[in-house]
């Protein structure tokens, strides 16, 4: 619960926050009349800000306190990996200090501020019904509406030729660079005697869909997370994919053994600080590991195992540049081919990026495996 004072009464309510970040201790009640210099000054301490004024000057107040977070100037690195670590260290702080200008809700996700917009459906869709009032981060607020509108839109997937609708909490296929591989790389002989393929992880549903309209006749696609799960079965439905996708609930592998098993772990190893960042970093490469430890076990007579991994981790000093290859050996595994792809993102060409340098280097590999 979060409480405060207001007037002379003690208040409280629900906390919700989607990251699991604690309510704050400390809560002043604000309104238009508060400046952003005031509003910046009690954020970077602590103190969080519940708003009672226009809805829409309170976005333009977090406007104005993200530009003060970054006008802080970055102490200079001596490494990459000094640099992703000062990197995290800075969107961590950054997060904190937007997050603290609350916003509150009615039962049924109603937003009680004058020119508050109907957010109702976005946030039932992302939190499911609300049957109390709630507080909770305007920053949060905006992010699910966000969410909303690309899954209501859908992100245009050309290797796909059709859209993809991620869910809220369930990374995006942004990046199209690791599904124009799994468009291009050759697929397996085997498949001509047994049309099955694995898709491990399968997110949004986009590489297990790509597979199917690319003649695979039966994908078993699976992932642990339930937003991503109910995300696949969306997608795989919007696409008429129903009679050869299959999506699982399972920890990396379905049950029994295909000639084609294809993943697109998280490529940095690195703690999350939010459910959506599960997709992007993993802790001590657990996934990419677990993948390589099994994929043997789970590979048809003559089947390979697809693995899209970016070397990112490399560049910023995060995993040492052997590794990858001593895991693959370890595992008894051997490399028939690779298809390289480099980064097609706009920070990839952005000098004023921190990590420049480990981004313009990237390269993303479909890494073809096979058992030895």
């Amino acid at each position: 619960m979060l409480t405060w004072a207001e007037g002379d009464a003690e208040c409280s309510a629900r906390w919700q926050s989607e990251a699991g970040v604690p309510p704050p201790r400390r809560v002043v009640v604000a309104d238009d009349t508060m400046t952003a210099d005031s509003a910046f000054r009690l954020a970077s301490e602590g103190t969080a800000l519940l708003w009672r004024g226009d809805f829409q000057n309170a976005r333009q107040l977090l406007q104005a306190l993200a530009r003060r977070v970054d006008r802080k100037p970055r102490k200079p690195v001596d490494t990459p990996r000094d640099a992703f670590n000062q990197h995290r260290q800075a969107q961590s702080q950054r997060a904190r200090t937007l997050g603290m200008l609350l916003i509150p809700f009615d039962a049924g996700h109603v937003v009680p501020l004058r020119r508050a917009p109907d957010v109702a459906q976005a946030c039932t869709q992302a939190h499911g019904e609300a049957n109390e009032p709630y507080v909770s981060s305007l920053r949060e607020l905006l992010g699910i509406v966000s969410a909303y509108e690309w899954r209501r839109n859908g992100v245009e997937v050309p290797a796909l030729e059709a859209r993809i609708h991620p869910h809220y909490g369930v990374f995006s296929p942004v990046r199209g660079e690791y599904v124009g591989l799994v468009a291009q790389a050759p697929l397996p002989a085997a498949l001509a005697s047994e049309s099955v393929a694995f898709d491990v992880g399968t997110g949004t549903g986009v590489l297990a869909a790509l597979l199917a309209k690319r003649g695979v006749r039966r994908v078993v696609a699976t992932d642990l997370d339930a937003r991503a799960l109910a995300c696949a079965r969306d997608n795989v439905t919007r696409l008429g994919l129903d009679g050869q996708v299959e999506v699982v609930e399972a920890d990396l592998f379905p049950a029994g053994r295909a000639p084609l098993v294809v993943c697109n772990p998280p490529w940095l190893p690195a703690r999350p600080s939010s459910p959506l960042e599960h997709a992007v970093y993993d802790p001590d490469s657990r996934m990419l590991r677990g993948f390589l430890a099994g994929l043997s076990a789970h590979l048809a007579p003559g089947g390979e195992g697809w693995l899209i991994l970016s070397d990112f981790a490399e560049h910023l000093g995060l995993r040492a540049p052997q590794a990858l290859a001593q895991w693959v050996d370890a595992a008894g595994l051997r490399v028939i081919g690779r298809i390289d792809a480099t980064p097609q993102h706009p920070k990839a060409a952005d000098d004023t990026d921190p990590l420049h340098a480990a981004r313009a280097a990237e390269v993303t590999t479909l890494w073809r495996l096979a058992p030895r």
